[in-house]
């Protein structure tokens, strides 16, 4: 018999490969959490530049600017609309919204 295929041994595996497992599971739920609670407004943006999203950012000044995410820079962020591009400084947002444009 080999010593490798032990009944004992062959359980034992399955529980220990079956605790790794939830482990595993549970540490990256809790990077999960980590990264949605440490990320920022430039992080979301640049989520939404890569899909292409529509977003609405209101402003200090309580103006709302309104397009889709094309550039996402250190302080600034580019909304196409039409045919224009508008440049929101990121100091200046104070909320953001966005929906899919599919």
């Amino acid at each position: 018999m080999d010593p490798l295929r032990h009944p004992d041994l062959v359980d034992v595996s399955r529980r220990l490969r079956r605790q790794w497992e939830r482990i595993v599971d549970a540490e990256q739920d809790a990077a999960r959490a980590t990264w949605w609670r440490r990320r920022s407004l430039r992080d979301r943006l640049i989520d939404a530049e890569d899909r292409g999203e529509r977003a609405t950012l209101w402003c200090i000044d309580g103006r709302a600017a309104v397009g889709i995410v094309r550039a996402v820079g250190s302080d600034h962020v580019v909304l196409h609309s039409g045919e224009n591009n508008r440049f929101v400084l990121m100091h200046q947002i104070v909320a953001a919204g966005f929906e899919d444009i599919e």
